[in-house]
Order: C-alpha cells, then structure tokens, then sequence
C-alpha cells in the first residue's frame, strides 16, 4: 500500500448497527470496511482518520496478518515504553513463557484454547499459581490492547486462577517481632562487612512498610522520587508518580516510630539516600533484585519460613505485611490503606486488617476475671463459694441490718455486679 494514497470514508447500512467506515485497497482492489463502533458522526470521522493515518503509515496489519512477534514488539514501544519499569520486566517474564511454552505464530493464534493450555503449562512447570495469574493479566491486557487498535476483534476469554478453600494467594505472611528479631540477628552471617548498614535497612522496613523498590530511592533530597518532607507540622513522603505503584503524587503522613529512627541521622548527614546499599567491591547502588535476594537469604538463615507449601522464607514485603498488621490493629481500616498506599480498599482488608491469633486469645482471657461462668460445673462451683456462711463478726454485722437492707447484703465478685447464689441456678 505504500505509495498509493488511501481514503476511508463512512457509510451508513440499514443493516448495520453502527457507522462503516471503508477504503478500497490500492493493491487488490477489494473494499475493506470495518465498524466505528458509533452513531456519532463526529465520533465515527475521528476513528476513520485513526485508521487511514495507520494504513498511510504502514502500521495497520489485517488481524489474520499481523503476527505474534510484529505485535510484541509493537506493544513494548508503544505502551509498555510509557509505563514503569516492573510492569515492562512483569510482562517482558510473561511473554518469554508464552513463546516458550506455546510459540504462537500469529496473533490470531491465541485463541481461549491455546491460553488454557499455557496455562497448564505454567502449573507443570511448578510456577505458583499467583505468578501464572501475574503472566496472564500481563497478556489479557496486551490483548486488550490489540483490541483498541482493531488488530483483534475480542479479548479471548481466559480462566484465571481460583483460590482453593482455606488456601490464600499471598505468597508469604506477616513476620512476628520475635521473627524479626532473629532476622536481625542473622544479617552479620550473610553481610559480615557491612552488617550495621543492612540491619539499618531491615529497621526502615520493618518501622515504614515500604515497598522494596521504594526504599532504594527514599531520599532526603527534595527533588527525589521518594522524599522525606521535614518543613510541615508533622514529617511527611513525598511520593512523585513515577516512583510509586499507584502512580500519583502523594504526600503522606511518616509512622512516629519510623520519623524517631529517621531522626537518628545528623542533620549534616541528611542528604542523598536515605539506606545506601552499595556493593562491596563497585561501591555503587545494589540493584533491588539483588536486594531482594540478600534480604531472602537473611530470612533464610532466620528460619523464618512464611509459604511451607512453596519452601519460601521471609522477604523485604514480609517485613511491609508486617508493618501493615501492626499498624491494623491501632487506626482504622481508611487510615491503613493511606498508609499501605492501596489502590483498592479489598485489598487492605484482605491481606492486613486481621489480628494474630495469639492477640485475639488474649483479648478474650482478658475478660474471663470478669465473666460469668460459662458451664454448669463452673456455675455450681461459683454458687458454693457464694453460700459459704459469712464470718462471725460479718453475720452479726448483717443481723443489725434492715431487712430491707439486708436482702441487698450479698457477696460481690471482684470487678462484676452484685450476685447471689440464685443468680446462677
């Protein structure tokens, strides 16, 4: 088609649901129409100069024409080049499984079949089931896509992983302060040169719930991704879009706890980043992967399993999981999720708003000094002390009473209301 020039022009059918917009190719001289999805005429003229621009330009390929290949590398440009920098790798690692698993000629060829069968692919393989959900959003939204530029007509249905009963998608779990503790104790054996930096990170995560990535650009610098802001009436982050998962800017309120340690640092110190991970030998910046594994490695040498079923030991989001369930118990569910920085309120209530156990037990003990008893054995128990006859001096205290006062004369349990034996018959 290059050289020639091509006009799409819109026609209505009485037989259509929406405006056709049509062209005549230049090379076989058959018409090509395709739907606006619109009865909009302004509407439908803005999606029919989309679609000449693309056939002027070359980039238009029919759905049953384009390729898997031509499209990846269409959709890593064009869209994935915008995004940051995780969701590239996230859908980079999906894309490699695909053509390794089901090497799909064409796109067309990504049928709901052959989606299911990668799928079970993925599972033969041993990858756990949140990162085969992980590898097909990636690709159901790369589809998505292709759908918007009219290179396929629908999205192919795609079964997603369901949670079996009692079985949850977290990959770990909260670490207690006992775990967190052994954590720190273990960081000389895995970082012995540079131990008092390390177990400072572990800290500053354990005391902030920041993500990974985050804490690697946390920074006292103003102009930084991540920042800590120190001239308002409490200190607060600063958190440009570009460095957070949401990708908004926000400014947030800094846990007490956490502005105590950050406050440990000189103010003549109090530049650059705030944890400086450097490499041993290169003195530069560890990258967050090799963060992540050294962290792993620690949790590892702690014993501190948190998915038996996946051999999995205590991570860098462990120790965010945490801070989240720590923090669940004193501010209400709104409030953790400003300070989780969740998008969606579901997810704050799914994986952190629940006491441990241990702290629920003891709140119900709490009140047992306090409770009436429960069975028959305990209630007859608690009438026999109460018909024990009073002491001398009690009873003929009692006896000098009214009547009317002496009916109310009963035995008080410690920290109840009033009982007498006939209470608990």
């Amino acid at each position: 088609m290059d050289g020639h020039r091509i006009r799409v022009t819109i026609s209505a059918y009485s037989d259509r649901k929406y405006l056709m917009m049509r062209y005549v190719d230049p090379v076989t001289g058959k018409v090509k129409s395709r739907s606006t999805r619109t009865n909009n005429r302004r509407e439908a003229e803005r999606v029919a100069a989309k679609w000449e621009a693309e056939l002027q330009e070359g980039r238009y390929r029919e759905p049953n024409k384009i390729n898997w290949e031509e499209f990846r590398d269409r959709y890593e440009n064009e869209k994935l080049a915008s995004l940051s920098g995780n969701t590239l790798s996230a859908a980079t690692s999906a894309f490699n499984h695909l053509e390794r698993m089901i090497n799909p000629g064409k796109l067309l060829a990504l049928t709901a079949t052959e989606l299911s069968r990668f799928q079970s692919e993925l599972r033969r393989t041993g990858i756990e089931e949140t990162s085969i959900a992980t590898h097909l959003r990636h690709i159901r939204a790369a589809l998505g896509w292709a759908v918007e530029l009219g290179l396929l007509a629908a999205v192919p249905k795609i079964q997603m992983p369901k949670r079996a009963q009692g079985k949850t998608l977290m990959r770990g779990r909260p670490i207690t302060a006992e775990e967190f503790d052994r954590m720190l104790t273990k960081v000389p054996e895995v970082r012995p040169e540079d131990s008092s930096v390390w177990a400072s990170y572990l800290t500053g995560l354990w005391l902030s719930g920041l993500r990974l990535e985050e804490s690697t650009v946390l920074s006292w610098d103003d102009d930084a991704p991540i920042s800590i802001e120190l001239t308002g009436r409490r200190p607060q982050l600063r958190i440009y879009a570009e460095a957070e998962k949401g990708h908004r800017d926000r400014l947030l309120p800094i846990p007490p706890d956490f502005v105590d340690f950050l406050l440990k640092t000189p103010p003549g110190s109090r530049r650059g980043r705030v944890f400086r991970l450097n490499g041993l030998q290169t003195r530069s910046p560890i990258t967050p992967q090799r963060i992540s594994r050294i962290v792993s490695e620690i949790g590892k040498r702690a014993g501190i399993v948190v998915n038996k079923g996946a051999g999995k030991y205590a991570s860098a989001h462990d120790l965010r999981r945490a801070f989240g369930t720590r923090w669940a118990a004193r501010v209400k569910p709104a409030t953790l999720q400003l300070l989780m920085r969740h998008q969606s309120i579901e997810t704050t209530m799914k994986y952190y708003v629940a006491q441990n156990a241990d702290d629920i037990a003891d709140e119900l003990w709490a009140f047992r000094s306090n409770s009436v008893p429960e069975t028959p054995a305990q209630r007859a128990t608690e009438s026999n002390k109460l018909a024990r006859p009073l002491d001398k001096s009690a009873a003929s205290a009692a006896d000098t009473l009214p009547q009317k006062r002496r009916q109310k004369a009963t035995i008080t349990a410690p920290g109840s209301s009033q009982y007498s034996g006939a209470n608990f018959q």
